[in-house]
């Protein structure tokens, strides 16, 4: 979602907050902005809808300059993409502030300010933000009190960057419900929203924890607490390095990490399998414990993770494990029943999904025996706020369609598949053979990306049609869910999932030529029942495209289909979301979509 830079040095930062935006596209955006104090004061502000390279070239037609500087990428919420709303805002020439969140509140403050005389040139909730702090610093507080004050007449979630021009040895930052990461220079120092904004400058980062506020000069950074008292944050060393969000000889990002699988299955496998055997203590001696004690397990996530936590219900029922998966935003506003010994389980790639993130914190009242996460990224919120945390180590995922983040994540729920089927009596030689099938995967899937030119060919049949329809059985189904879902979000193509049996109970009526029926085959009990499925579907004249494994035969007329090694059936639901992701991608690419960043989409939904 919307992306914070800002920066303090002796340089000029201007060409270090646009390289940090440039970084932070992935993200999903449809504005930029900048905002420079130059040396010989006041405040300078360019502003741009639409892609950072258009911010760059108004940049070029209007030099600007300076040593303190904060800059952002919009992703609408309130008002329309248009200039007046894109960040960052200022309060006349007072104050220009980033801010990324909502403020719940900003209707009721916004009648307040007009009534003071404030006048606003937006509609958004931030400039709210702006004009607040200009009215506590035109009351002669220094910018760091005036920050202080002003966020306590906040409702909502922020990050926020302030600049006052007539301060230009600090930025002020405060964090709240949005992610917020600080890096660290030698006489310079800068703020982002995303670690990737500033790897060609530092390694090193303090990340702001729930409702702090910071002080940053060039030579140093003082953190403070929910309580103004100060407070050290530790330092982080990332071990990420520019060259992990290249494309390399790739088309595209999306490209790059559907074909990084198989060495990030690798990467996640690693240090956690060992001659047949999980190495349940790579967990943590936290997780033994908790583990210990569950019974029953609640799965929350959204979007593709949410898929990912479907695939495991399944896996986690077959062991006796109770079971149940549920949308975040749908979580939070019900009543929830929790089990006894219920061990709540969150599922993000990003770390920082609002909607996961305040579900977890609400988790916490309801009786749960702790919290584990399932999530890609070791700095974010939610690996910070659970009590256990199996990482993905899928390393950098720009593509806002998720396809290696799930793989990962799906390895990740049959390690903890594994290690709870332990505590029901799993047989040595029954865990050899688990872990057997998940030492197989990064080969699989590698013969499985094998097929991406044949893949790119069934495409063709997709191209000018405007709907799908994915099916599946057993752990398939999510499958197929996520299937739908990576058409749709880049090829934007309307697609839906079924289970396979529920053909007859109405989607049947929407079977014809024009509608393409894609299924995944597996060889296991459900195959006979799948078949008959689709044999309803041809009996319609509907067109197939199968993806089966080489044992199974297939006894119908007019199909196209392409065969995967043999799979192991534990992990089959992991190998056939390949050839889904492939096909998403190339139909995406004949469609002339823009893969990457497909619209109105962003990678990180950090407001609800």
């Amino acid at each position: 979602m919307c992306g914070i830079v800002g920066a303090i040095a002796r340089r000029d930062v201007t060409p270090l907050l646009l390289e940090g935006l440039k970084r932070l596209e992935y993200r999903g955006y449809d504005s930029a902005g900048i905002a420079i104090r130059p040396a010989e004061g006041g405040l300078q502000r360019i502003r741009s809808v639409g892609k950072v390279a258009q911010l760059e070239q108004s940049l070029q037609e209007r030099a600007i300059g300076g040593e303190l500087g904060i800059a952002h990428t919009r992703w609408a919420t309130h008002g329309m993409p248009a200039e007046r709303n894109a960040h960052p805002h200022m309060s006349g020439e007072r104050v220009a502030i980033v801010h990324n969140g909502i403020i719940e509140n900003h209707a009721e403050l916004r009648t307040e300010l007009e009534a003071r005389g404030y006048r606003f040139s937006s509609e958004t909730d931030t400039e709210v933000i702006a004009h607040l702090l200009a009215d506590f610093l035109d009351e002669g507080l220094p910018v760091l009190e005036a920050v202080r004050q002003g966020i306590a007449w906040l409702s909502g979630a922020y990050a926020l960057a302030v600049i006052d021009p007539e301060d230009p040895e600090r930025l002020v930052v405060a964090r709240s419900g949005s992610p917020l990461v600080i890096g660290l220079g030698e006489g310079e120092n800068f703020i982002a929203s995303d670690v990737f904004a500033l790897l060609p400058v530092t390694q090193r980062f303090l990340f702001l924890e729930e409702g702090d506020i910071a002080e940053i000069t060039r030579d140093g950074v003082t953190v403070y607490n929910q309580a103004g008292e100060p407070v050290e944050r530790a330092v982080q060393v990332s071990q990420l390095s520019t060259s992990t969000t290249d494309k390399g000889p790739y088309r595209h990002y999306m490209l790059k990490e559907i074909f990084e699988q198989p060495a990030v299955i690798a990467e996640t496998l690693e240090g956690r399998v060992h001659k047949g055997r999980l190495l349940e203590e790579s967990f943590g001696h936290v997780a033994t414990e908790l583990l210990d004690r569950t019974r029953a397990v609640h799965i929350i996530a959204c979007g593709t993770s949410y898929h990912a936590g479907l695939v495991a219900k399944y896996w986690l029922e077959e062991i006796g494990v109770a079971a149940h998966v549920e949308v975040a935003s749908e979580y939070r506003y019900r009543r929830v029943v929790v089990p006894d010994d219920c061990l709540f389980v969150s599922i993000s790639q990003s770390g920082e999904t609002a909607d996961t993130l305040a579900a977890l914190r609400a988790s916490r009242e309801m009786g749960y025996i702790g919290s584990l996460v399932v999530c890609n990224v070791p700095e974010s919120s939610l690996v910070r706020e659970s009590d256990v945390a199996l990482m993905t180590r899928a390393g950098p995922e720009i593509g806002v369609a998720s396809t290696k983040a799930f793989t990962t994540q799906l390895v990740a729920l049959r390690l903890l598949t594994i290690a709870l089927a332990r505590r029901r009596g799993l047989a040595a030689d029954a865990e050899r053979e688990l872990v057997e099938e998940l030492e197989a995967l990064p080969r699989q899937v590698e013969v499985g990306l094998q097929l991406s030119d044949d893949i790119a060919e069934m495409a063709n049949a997709f191209a000018d049609l405007h709907n799908a329809l994915f099916l599946g059985r057993g752990p398939f189904y999510p499958v197929a869910m996520e299937g739908a879902l990576k058409l749709k979000e880049i090829s934007y193509i309307h697609a839906e999932a079924y289970p396979a049996g529920e053909l007859k109970h109405g989607p049947l009526a929407l079977v014809d030529e024009k509608m393409p029926v894609v299924c995944a085959l597996p060889d296991d009990p459900l195959l006979e029942k799948v078949l008959s499925n689709l044999q309803e579907v041809r009996a319609r004249g509907g067109e197939l495209f199968l993806f089966s494994d080489k044992r199974v035969e297939i006894p119908l007329d007019r199909y196209q289909n392409l065969t995967l090694d043999d799979i192991c059936p534990g992990t089959a639901p992991i190998v056939y979301s390949v050839p889904l992701q492939l096909l998403a991608y190339h139909v995406a690419v004949l469609k002339g979509t823009d893969v990457d960043q497909p619209r109105n989409l962003a990678k990180s939904v950090t407001v609800e």
